[in-house]
């Protein structure tokens, strides 16, 4: 009876588990069927990631088809992710369930507001993202003749999707979402360009200026003949009609008001903007007393920076000083430019042990911002494909380099290459733990956060030795505080485009060029701005409150693994994972 017993709750015992084993699997089946709907959605994305399925194809996700196939992609995913017990789930498991719950919710809000009215923009819209890959540079593959027929088809989808911006922005005029007069005056040009350039000498024409040696001469002739006619009958007419329409109807429509505020529904898209980007429920108020305090506390800082370097005068006259200093604009070459960055990679990776158990293996470049974008692009990263075969790239522009200042090199490396977004974003495409969904996951609040904390680890990795270049930090922090301030004064406040541009020449020592293109970035992408600045204090706080808790058994190698291990997360997901780790890492007494 004994033994009978023992085998009866061995058996049940075996099928609880078998059960929640049968449940687990299944849940991990559910998320790769998300990501692989996900990528046939957004075929973009799988060409970026390295994924060579849908490169000859691009729905027009701005087509009412698109739309409410995008719909109903989300709301099914969101009711069956609901259904998955958390008790037959791990915990990382449990993770990926919030992670996606947060996904669909945050597109369902998101639909309820016409954004897409405005689907062109000076600085983020998806002109620009086909810029690059028609350069031949970029993600899309120019490699075989196969590769080369599969941008021509693509290019379909590119024409249907540029007739439809035409079409939305018709709308928004009817509707009262439309840009701003002085980002339709910086659009403008970016698509002249493509309009008046010679064929032979256009963009997307590029890669028959490349092509392999190994093609034969029959694919040659073809696809020059391909592309020529592409250009000229497709491409250049397109950019010309849209060209014509910016610059008589859309240009006349266009708004003199600078934030979203001014929108119908715009104070609601604002706040939805603020969770999106900072993944928190923070108000636009709270965030402008944020940023003040913290403008305010870094100026106090800088102070001791001019006083360091013996400069006499005030902050304001500093911030010129540091402008116009012709010992910060050494360069005569753009390459200087590129190579003086990898003289940092060189400087600060021996000190990257001491910090990083966790580094990647993706390779990792520095290029020159093409020039159909230079003129109004910021520093970025892009990163190498999923399979690590294209490297992670940091791109600078360097529109004037007798111009450029090297006063923030050093944090601009931290930020954008290591340890900033390569190694976050190669992390997480390489960690083989994560579901294929989260491997290209981002949410900017942390992305952002993480990128802007590294900054602080200057001195850490043995840079910031030059009291200029420290204050260069100083100044790119100052910068992402003043986002704060600015970005809900133009969005919530009714500020106008001169006087976020003038708070922020009176606050730190960016170019006054340099200042009114980030100001109009803000007023294209509301939220997006704030995402560095309250990332990075979350981190930081975190790591306040690991090292208080741990005392002397507090290691930040191992900080950082926690921290970078699971991927983009929302900030409060992150709070949670440091918060348990330190409970697990304190000792018992």
């Amino acid at each position: 009876m004994k033994k009978y017993l023992i085998v009866c709750f061995g058996v049940v015992f075996l099928a609880c588990q078998n059960d929640k084993s049968i449940s687990s699997v299944a849940f991990d089946e559910f998320l790769e069927n998300y990501y692989q709907d996900n990528i046939k959605l957004y075929r973009i994305n799988a060409t970026l990631q390295g994924d060579t399925r849908y490169n000859d194809t691009l729905p027009n996700f701005l087509s009412s088809t698109f739309k409410t196939k995008e719909k109903a992609f989300f709301q099914s995913y969101l009711s069956e992710a609901v259904n998955f017990s958390d008790s037959a789930l791990s915990e990382e498991q449990q993770l990926s369930k919030k992670v996606l719950i947060w996904e669909c919710e945050m597109y369902l809000q998101a639909d309820k507001f016409p954004k897409d009215l405005m689907p062109i923009d000076q600085m983020w819209s998806f002109q620009l993202t086909m810029g690059q890959l028609a350069s031949g540079k970029g993600a899309q593959p120019f490699k075989t003749p196969q590769d080369y027929d599969n941008w021509l088809i693509r290019i379909e989808g590119y024409l249907s999707w540029l007739k439809s911006a035409k079409e939305n922005m018709k709308e928004g005029i009817a509707l009262g979402w439309v840009l701003p007069t002085s980002l339709v005056q910086k659009v403008i040009p970016q698509l002249e360009v493509m309009s008046t350039t010679q064929w032979d000498e256009h963009l997307f024409y590029s890669p028959i200026r490349n092509l392999p040696e190994d093609f034969s001469e029959e694919d040659r002739s073809r696809l020059s003949e391909a592309y020529a006619a592409m250009v000229q009958n497709k491409i250049i007419p397109a950019y010309s009609d849209l060209v014509e329409f910016m610059n008589g109807e859309y240009f006349e429509a266009s708004r003199e008001t600078s934030g979203f505020n001014a929108l119908p529904e715009g104070d609601a898209y604002y706040q939805y903007a603020i969770r999106l980007y900072t993944t928190t429920d923070m108000t636009a108020e709270e965030i402008h007393t944020l940023g003040l305090n913290e403008v305010a506390r870094i100026q106090s800082e800088m102070e001791k920076i001019k006083d360091q370097v013996g400069f006499k005068g005030d902050l304001k006259a500093f911030f010129d000083h540091v402008r116009t200093r012709k010992e910060l604009m050494p360069f005569t070459d753009a390459q200087q430019v590129i190579d003086h960055f990898y003289s940092i990679k060189e400087l600060m990776l021996p000190q990257v042990n001491r910090l990083f158990e966790l580094q990647p293996k993706t390779a990792f470049e520095v290029r020159r911002t093409e020039a159909f974008r230079e003129a109004s692009a910021s520093a970025e990263y892009n990163q190498g494909s999923l399979d690590g075969t294209r490297p992670g790239i940091f791109y600078v522009p360097i529109p004037n380099v007798t111009e450029y200042n090297i006063l923030s090199d050093e944090d601009l490396f931290l930020h954008e290459a290591i340890p900033g977004h390569h190694f976050q974003i190669s992390l997480q495409q390489e960690n083989e733990n994560l579901p294929s969904f989260r491997k290209d996951l981002w949410y900017s609040a942390y992305g952002e956060g993480w990128a802007l904390y590294t900054e602080s680890l200057g001195k850490e990795l043995g840079l910031y030795k030059d009291p200029y270049q420290y204050f260069g930090m100083l100044g790119a922090e100052i910068h992402r505080a003043i986002r704060l301030v600015v970005d809900t004064g133009l969005h919530a406040k009714g500020w106008t485009r001169e006087k976020a541009i003038q708070y922020s020449i009176e606050n730190e020592a960016e170019s006054e060029a340099s200042i009114i293109s980030e100001v109009e970035r803000y007023m294209a992408n509301p939220g997006q701005a704030l995402s560095y600045k309250v990332g990075q204090l979350k981190i930081k706080e975190l790591r306040a409150y690991a090292e208080t808790a741990l005392g002397s058994d507090f290691n930040i190698k191992h900080f950082h693994r926690i921290v970078l291990e699971s991927g983009c997360i929302p900030l409060s997901y992150l709070e949670d994972k440091i918060k348990k780790w330190v409970h697990t890492e304190t000792p018992t007494l």
